[in-house]
């Protein structure tokens, strides 16, 4: 039972270390599109985080929350997105 949470804190560093990369993408991104697709992959990785404390603690509640994140975040990055085609 120990080694199954080892597991699961372990694959949780990876992806804040992951979120970690991402952010110094945002913040050195040579162009905004870069920066918004920088933005995306944080996006994707904070759901995936919430699925995995989801099965570390058995709590349907995490999963329920990725779920609503992964919609907004979708819905976000096609408004960013329209809006930097219209700028260009």
């Amino acid at each position: 039972m120990v080694l199954f949470e080892l597991e699961f804190m372990i694959i949780a560093i990876v992806l804040v270390v992951l979120m970690l990369v991402c952010f110094a993408r945002i913040l050195l991104g040579p162009t905004i599109p870069d920066r918004v697709v920088a933005l995306d992959t944080i996006n994707t990785l904070v759901i995936a985080f919430l699925v995995i404390l989801g099965a570390a603690f058995n709590a349907i509640i995490y999963i329920d929350v990725a779920i609503v994140y992964a919609l907004l975040s979708f819905v976000s990055t096609l408004f960013i997105s329209n809006y930097l085609e219209a700028k260009a």
